[in-house]
């Protein structure tokens, strides 16, 4: 734990204008606050918050920031608050310690909603200061490390997830590196730990086989740009293990199949040096087709800048290279905190804020906090494309972006009225993915609404928060209309004359704030047309009321909860999920009616959809509900390649129950000297966590191979 001196010792040695007074009765107020208070590990609670502090000074963060770090705790933990914050440290700092405070309280509950409502009180804070982001992110970054400490198995795999899924992807907007490699890695260690494991040994062997490899490739990276007039620094690392994980587990290949596990650091003098460089390194060894990437000249959205590119380099070994000036290299490596001017208030209207915007805005359409969560999600694990206006502006879009995700880019309204696209000059499909470099046409008509379709194929979380924004309304019209047809339709039954001023005092019987919410109930087969005549008019029901009995009646069970989680269903259809494509919740699904089968849900990938392309009367929009991965119990599944030795099955049974996958039927398809070939249905929660198992097992050396099986 550093000590009082060091840690003002460290924020002298940077910024030497630096509060000393302030920074010493921070400490001491800590430290006394949090007095006996002890953490998990057994350690003095207070090493938390001085640990907390000394990865901000790591960052050479300003003298509030420092602070910070030190009362972050305090309010929550200690009987301080905030009013004594303010007295004696002044009110930017009482305002950045209640901003972490806050999410600091709702954090400490696993419900998932409380974690997206967590979320969203951390874009807000974020919006008016981004320091609160980068205390939280350290608080976060020494509780990872001291992770092992919790005793509760449950507890730390939530917090490993959450973090794997929001403050890793954080610390990579703000471009923060080494803070985001460690929380993945740390997380990865406590989600997935037979697949770090298996990786780790298996690049310490590369390692040892290798030799010092990658001081070999430096030294010939030197020499040749060398031989060219070119001063360079040249620097190369392994790539970690969560990041060679990721990559078995999106280009769905096994270990051995991998072939650039290192990755360059060629640093330069000025930009033009950079183009330079990439021309005497592509002139000099084999290029890989489709890796070059020009983020100098077009950068992320967290000001990253530098070119990528992947060649056959020295001694034949397949190397990613990232060109760079010093300046450039300092932002890569510190992100957000390069850009630090002491003193100064952190403002967010520089371009590596425009990301913020965009959640901030999805904020805006999301009508549920796991929907924020949902949405953001997304808009913060994708890869870039850049693509261009016809006035020239870059828009920054996640891979696999649609022109609707683009129109939404743009604006609300362009997305709302988009009518179809010009790519590069000609018309296209609204469905086309677009790539890197395209220049996006967006056509428009007022007459033109969002269609429910697009939900299938947009990417980015804001248009799918606006396009089921306006599905909503759509439907509560269409459901407000039925319901009014279905209770008038009930009174004419009864010979009852029916009026807007009956029925509004029953309000509060069904619990509805408006007549529209009664009359939208009734609609979607909450209640009967006949239950609100017999609340009115209780003689009709032989004198009984029937608030005593009325139940909701739109598919769900005795408990109150959907049999099958998916929103859009039609009330009182059958629903059956797909026998030939195993549909998971976060998956893209529609529905397909059929006479005297009801409603089968399938992913929009299943080839059986095919056979209906023809019969466009048979599609229903559909889509998972918010807490469709929360009821557990969907079956996934495999078809998987398996060693014939002893302990084989023994390893794949272990990794798929340390992923928390259940195997509910296995069967041996092929039988040989050396492998087994076998069909396991696996229970999972969702597609992601269907994804892990499998990432898992072509980590494991006992698996030949393993795919998600179709049909």
């Amino acid at each position: 734990m550093l000590r009082q001196y060091e840690l003002v010792e460290r924020v002298k040695r940077y910024d030497p204008g630096a509060d000393e007074d302030a920074l010493n009765r921070a400490y001491v107020f800590s430290m006394q606050a949090h007095g006996s208070q002890t953490r998990e590990s057994g350690d003095p609670y207070f090493s938390h918050p001085v640990e907390v502090a000394g990865i901000l000074c790591e960052k050479k963060l300003d003298c509030d920031s420092i602070i910070t770090g030190l009362l972050h705790d305090t309010v929550e933990d200690t009987v301080a608050t905030i009013a004594d914050i303010r007295d004696l440290f002044g009110n930017d700092i009482a305002r950045l310690v209640d901003g972490v405070t806050k999410l600091s309280q709702i954090e400490s509950l696993s419900d998932r909603a409380k974690q997206a409502e967590n979320f969203r009180k951390l874009l807000l804070a974020m919006s008016q200061d981004i320091r609160v982001l980068l205390v939280k992110q350290a608080d976060r970054l020494h509780n990872m490390r001291t992770l092992k400490f919790i005793r509760n198995d449950a507890r730390r795999n939530r917090i490993a997830r959450e973090t794997m899924e929001i403050y890793a992807p954080l610390a990579e907007r703000i471009g923060i590196r080494d803070w985001k490699d460690e929380l993945e890695d740390l997380s990865f260690m406590e989600l997935q730990p037979d697949a770090r494991s298996s990786i780790t040994k298996r690049l310490a062997f590369l390692r040892e086989s290798g030799g010092d490899i990658v001081g070999r490739v430096s030294s010939e990276l030197i020499r040749t740009l060398a031989e060219k007039g070119i001063e360079a620094k040249v620097s190369g690392r392994e790539k970690t293990p969560y990041s060679v994980w990721r990559k078995m587990r999106r280009k769905h290949i096994v270990f051995e199949q991998l072939s650039d596990i290192m990755a360059f650091r060629v640093i330069v003098g000025r930009v033009e040096d950079c183009y330079q460089a990439l021309g005497v390194i592509h002139g000099h060894y084999r290029v890989v087709p489709g890796r070059f990437k020009d983020y100098v000249s077009v950068p992320k959205p967290n000001e990253y800048r530098s070119l990528h590119t992947t060649v056959i380099g020295p001694e034949n070994q397949r190397v990613e290279i990232q060109i760079r000036t010093p300046e450039m290299h300092e932002v890569a490596e510190l992100g957000v905190a390069a850009h630090w001017q002491f003193k100064q208030d952190a403002a967010t209207d520089g371009k590596q804020y425009r990301w913020l915007r965009g959640l901030l805005e999805i904020l805006e359409h999301a009508e549920a906090p796991e929907e924020l969560l949902e949405n953001t999600k997304l808009e913060m694990f994708s890869d870039q494309v850049y693509c261009f206006s016809p006035m020239g502006e870059i828009k920054e879009l996640p891979r696999g972006a649609t022109p609707v995700d683009f129109a939404y880019a743009v604006h609300t309204e362009i997305g709302d009225t988009c009518v179809g696209v010009k790519i590069n000059g000609e018309e296209a499909p609204l469905r086309t993915v677009l790539k890197n470099g395209d220049q996006v046409e967006i056509l428009t008509s007022a007459d033109q609404t969002p269609s429910p379709t697009w939900e299938s194929f947009v990417i980015t979380g804001k248009a799918r928060a606006c396009i089921r924004r306006f599905v909503r309304s759509l439907e509560r019209e269409q459901y407000v209309r039925l319901g009014r047809e279905i209770v008038e339709k009930a009174f004419r039954r009864d010979h009852r004359d029916y009026t807007d001023a009956a029925v509004r005092g029953l309000l509060p019987k069904f619990h509805c704030r408006t007549m529209d919410d009664l009359f939208q109930a009734v609609g979607q087969g909450q209640f009967t047309g006949r239950d609100v005549l017999v609340t009115a008019y209780p003689e009709s029901n032989g004198g009984v009321d029937p608030a005593n009995r009325m139940v909701l009646r739109n598919g769900k069970d005795d408990k109150g909860e959907f049999a099958v989680p998916i929103h859009g269903l039609i009330p009182g259809m059958a629903v059956h999920l797909g026998a030939c494509c195993h549909p998971l919740p976060g998956e893209q699904i529609v529905g397909i009616s059929s006479t005297g089968k009801g409603l089968t849900i399938h992913t929009t990938d299943c080839d059986t959809l095919e056979n209906f392309v023809n019969a466009p009367e048979q599609w229903v929009d559909v889509h998972w509900e918010a807490n469709a991965e929360e009821e557990g119990g969907h079956i996934g599944r495999l078809l998987v390649t398996l060693a014939n030795r002893p302990g084989s099955l023994a390893a794949l049974t272990g990794v798929i129950g340390r992923g928390q996958g259940n195997i509910t039927n296995l069967k041996i398809n092929e039988r040989a000297v050396d492998f087994f070939e076998m069909q396991i249905d696996v229970e999972v929660s969702s597609v992601d966590h269907l994804t892990d198992i499998i990432a898992g097992l072509r980590a494991d050396p006992a698996v030949g191979q393993v795919e998600r099986e179709r049909g």
